[in-house]
């Protein structure tokens, strides 16, 4: 396959006309048509398809160009009556406000104004049209210029579904992606009040008794309260991942990357790539996160040995999930903890909030981590909106994000007093080889904070580095390096040079392997040298620590290396 893969691309027209390599999504099209409201809101996590999905709605039906070209193979060119009645016969108005962000409300106006004025560029032919009323087309030249005022950018949406009807004799599509994105953000700086009372102006005029307008599709990751922006929409259709209509047109199936791998002679691939990024549950179809497939499939053509890794989390700061975990209680970490190693942890859902609310209850906080993607549900059937359902992490790379985020907390925990105290008395322990202080301290820790266990070693790994660091600038900490005949998993130098300690981790399934395992792990350092990773550096003494961790517990034994 030569094909390229559209990395970090979502614009259908290029995408086609460049030939990159496409699943084929254009059935939205047709099930849209079928069940299509007047106004049509789709909620779904981050980076799974929406704006190449509004950018393919808007190719098939703008008026003013012949796109057919662009959909050439597709499934939507065998709906003949369909492609002939709708294709590119209806004026468009598409906007993002993906980047409508700023650290007051009035930046973030302006940032919309920039984007509203981008749309009335590319309508300009609005300003030469006799058939368009004159005031219209002063609020036209404001709004291209980015002098309107507040009130007119508020009905800059109404004033140009008015101004193409009357240009083409046709009634308005309306897309507007990301319309959540201004209230997260606004929500974070301080300014939600402002944002969400000219939103609901600004989305209300145009949604809300617009005789222009044909149909409107709305894509956010929230179903925002009716309530709170949607205030007398009653013409809206709502569309979530719990629903089972539209659930394959977001997000990649498992029988859509399967013919990815094969298309680009990657079938081996296919296991790593769905524990890493399977796993999301829409309606009753197991979808995969496309962002992470076409970025790592791209990856692996130029390096097949690449191992998965983490691309979603690289795309947002993920405060939510840190949010929940600086929120949570005793009961909440123990919950955390039984995610992290698999488990599923019933909760009842709220599908409709308000971004006020999310900071109300816990479980707001849960009902946000399924809806924006960071939690899911199992294969159970759903029941009422009033039952709990249960909830898991979906896969391999959100489970590292909640890790991260708890190693994040930790390393804020560890600024207490109380706790810097012990971490000295850590330290000293270690350099002093008192094996029976370390065990007692770490398994204080364990107990006493929010741990990662039953699942992989590397979770200790973190945990112990984190613990390590917190004793200080008296050493440092050098991680998995080559050293001897393998890699070691801790090499600590104190900064005067006079002593090297050498560290291997294991991590024991069963509590009666603890003893042999920890054996194992001195035994793994002397027959593969991993000393040797110090040699010519002058250091006086070296030790060598073996630790084996148990659920929440754990032993250490030490030995000189002479």
């Amino acid at each position: 396959m030569s094909q390229q893969l559209p990395v970090g691309m979502d614009n259908f027209e290029k995408i086609r006309q460049r030939n990159y390599y496409y699943i084929d999504k254009t059935s939205f099209i047709r099930i849209l048509l079928q069940n299509c409201g007047e106004v049509n809101l789709f909620a779904r996590p981050r980076r799974f398809g929406k704006t190449l999905n509004m950018s393919m709605l808007q190719a098939f039906f703008e008026a003013g160009k012949d796109q057919r070209h662009l959909f050439a193979g597709l499934e939507i060119m065998n709906e003949k009556d369909l492609c002939e009645r709708y294709m590119n016969q209806y004026p468009v108005i598409s906007l993002s406000l993906k980047d409508v962000e700023g650290k007051t409300f009035d930046e973030a106006l302006m940032i919309l104004a920039s984007q509203v004025a981008d749309e009335c560029v590319r309508l300009s032919f609005l300003a030469q049209d006799m058939f368009v009323d004159e005031d219209y087309l002063r609020l036209f030249k404001l709004l291209k210029a980015q002098r309107a005022t507040p009130q007119e950018l508020a009905g800059s949406l109404k004033t140009l579904t008015r101004m193409l009807e009357a240009h083409y004799g046709h009634k308005v599509i309306l897309l507007i992606d990301e319309y959540d994105v201004p209230l997260d953000k606004a929500f974070h700086k301080g300014y939600y009040d402002d944002m969400i009372t000219f939103l609901r102006i600004f989305l209300g005029q145009a949604l809300k008794t617009n005789s222009s307008l044909e149909f409107a599709v709305v894509t956010g990751c929230l179903r925002i309260s009716r309530e709170s922006i949607f205030t007398g929409v009653n013409n809206l259709f709502m569309n979530t991942i719990t629903d089972k209509e539209y659930e394959e047109e977001f997000g990649f199936t498992d029988e859509e990357v399967r013919g990815m791998l094969d298309d680009y002679k990657l079938s081996s691939v296919y296991d790593d790539l769905r524990e890493w990024y399977n796993g999301y549950r829409f309606g009753d179809t197991d979808i995969y996160c496309p962002w992470d497939i076409i970025n790592h499939v791209a990856k692996l053509r130029n390096n097949p040995g690449i191992r998965p890794q983490s691309y979603w989390n690289n795309t947002s700061s993920n405060d939510m999930v840190k949010r929940f975990i600086d929120k949570a209680d005793s009961t909440t970490r123990n919950e955390i903890e039984d995610l992290i190693a698999g488990k599923s942890v019933p909760k009842v859902i709220k599908e409709t909030l308000t971004y006020g609310e999310l900071d109300n209850s816990i479980n707001n906080l849960w009902s946000v981590l399924f809806l924006t993607g960071y939690l899911t549900r199992t294969k159970n059937p759903m029941g009422l909106a009033s039952e709990p359902i249960d909830l898991i992490i979906p896969n391999r790379e959100v489970c590292e994000i909640f890790i991260e985020k708890i190693r994040d907390w930790f390393a804020e925990k560890l600024i207490d007093d109380e706790i810097q105290r012990e971490l000295q008395r850590l330290c000293h322990a270690f350099l002093d080889g008192d094996c029976d202080v370390i065990e007692k301290i770490l398994t204080n820790q364990l107990r006493t904070t929010i741990s990662y266990f039953d699942n992989y070693e590397y979770y200790y790994h973190g945990f112990l580095i984190g613990l390590l660091l917190g004793c200080g600038s008296i050493w440092s900490i050098k991680s998995n390096r080559e050293s001897g005949s393998g890699r070691s998993d801790l090499l600590i130098v104190t900064n005067d040079g006079s002593m090297g300690l050498v560290i291997e981790i294991k991590h024991a399934r069963k509590q009666e392997d603890i003893h042999v395992l920890t054996q194992d792990a001195l035994d793994q350092i002397k027959n593969r040298s991993y000393e040797d990773a110090f040699m010519g550096e002058g250091i006086q003494r070296l030790r060598s620590y073996g630790i084996t961790f148990w659920k929440k517990t754990c032993e250490v034994k030490s030995r000189d290396i002479a």
